[in-house]
């Protein structure tokens, strides 16, 4: 990375993943947002695309590139399906890089080849239905060792790729007495006997990226299939956090572009007195502080996503990293709200029909300011890093 800016190389990256969004993302779009619906090949084709397992190593069929390279494929696949792209975070950030980074090797080589390739689709299993933003202190799920397995039993709400996973790294309490610690990662199969969706979730915006409460009931997983260690699974999401808000950041960004881009276009054609709306000053105050909040968004999260290289992933969850990916996904989840909400002015009465492509991408963006932490969590993150300096 140059120092004010993206490499030719990441440049090029960028171009393609767009490339291949408009062409083969984009005519899906409407319909996932119309039905709630999931094209049931899609992941066995962007596989093959090379899109999945962006950070993954080559040895498993990754392509073993940095986080700034995998946000860099995120965004441009927000710009054109945005639902696609939050599945695609689940997938190959939450589910295979966790796995990459704190698996054994004979997990890793069981499971990250599939996911490479879109022969599976991943899922992350951490958030329950009472749980919110305390989700390792309120979590009922248990976790009981029986010899050489854990038999499992619980539920998860809000579950990204819940419905169309086929594995899960799901996260259960197997020790009861040790508040937010006493927590062990499993990799978890959904075909195991016990394991079933029980509904799938009717979104307001991301429709078509399948949302979904789990149940287990005596789920049965070998021992083999911890994620890190055992009873200490708080580790694994602490560190994977940090980097799913970072990795999660560039989807506002995406997003935000596509807005712009729709308003510019609509400025031009749009006629009032004779004349383009884009002519008016008003109009071009809009677009002068979509740009700029844009561009000031793209710096931040281009920033972050470089120091994250930086950063033994393992141990993140702690210090200046990790105020700074609570600050970037916090601000650019407030900036794009701020940008719809112009994008929509702009648009008028055309803006707010259901059906149109900027009302489905306004409807989206209340998400970037509840998932992966809500802006007040972000907030204390923010501040007891900074005031704990002292």
């Amino acid at each position: 990375m140059g120092q004010f800016g993206l490499s030719d190389e990441q440049r090029a990256l960028l171009n393609e993943a767009d490339r291949f969004a408009r062409n083969e993302l984009y005519p899906l779009s409407a319909k996932m947002d119309n039905e709630e619906w999931w094209p049931p090949d899609i992941m066995a084709k962007v596989g093959a695309s090379g899109y999945l397992g962006a950070t993954i190593p080559e040895k498993y069929g990754g392509a073993g590139m940095g986080l700034l390279e995998s946000g860099l494929v995120i965004q441009a696949f927000s710009r054109w399906n945005h639902a696609f792209a939050l599945s695609w975070g689940a997938h190959d950030n939450l589910c295979a890089n966790n796995l990459n980074n704190n698996g054994s090797d004979e997990l890793k080589a069981k499971y990250l080849p599939k996911l490479c390739s879109g022969e599976f689709t991943g899922a992350l299993g951490l958030t329950e239905p009472d749980a919110g933003s305390d989700a390792l202190g309120s979590m009922r799920t248990r976790a009981v060792r029986d010899g050489d397995t854990y038999v499992i039993n619980g539920s998860k709400m809000y579950i990204t790729n819940g419905s169309v996973a086929d594995v899960v790294l799901l996260y259960a309490k197997s020790q009861s007495d040790q508040g937010s610690k006493g927590v062990t990662a499993f990799m978890v199969e959904t075909k195991t006997k016990g394991f079933w969706v029980a509904q799938k979730l009717n979104k307001m915006g991301f429709r078509g990226s399948p949302t979904s409460e789990l149940v287990l009931e005596d789920v049965v997983v070998p021992v083999e299939n911890i994620v890190g260690v055992e009873h200490e699974g708080h580790r694994v999401v602490m560190s994977g956090l940090d980097i799913e808000r970072a990795a999660l950041a560039p989807i506002s960004l995406g997003i935000g572009e596509r807005a712009l881009e729709l308003s510019i276009e609509y400025a031009n054609n749009r006629k009032q007195f004779g004349k383009p709306i884009g002519s008016f000053q008003m109009i071009q105050s809009r677009i002068a502080d979509m740009y700029t909040w844009l561009e000031a968004m793209k710096a931040f999260t281009y920033q972050v996503l470089a120091e994250l290289a930086d950063v033994d992933e393992t141990a993140a969850g702690r210090g200046e990293i990790h105020a700074r990916t609570a600050a970037v996904i916090m601000y650019n989840a407030n900036m794009v709200n701020q940008i719809l909400d112009n994008a929509v002015q702009i648009h008028g009465g055309s803006g707010y029909i259901w059906e149109s492509e900027i009302n489905r991408l306004f409807r989206a963006i209340k998400l970037g300011e509840i998932g992966a932490g809500t802006t007040e969590v972000r907030k204390m993150i923010i501040a007891g890093e900074i005031l704990g300096r002292g």
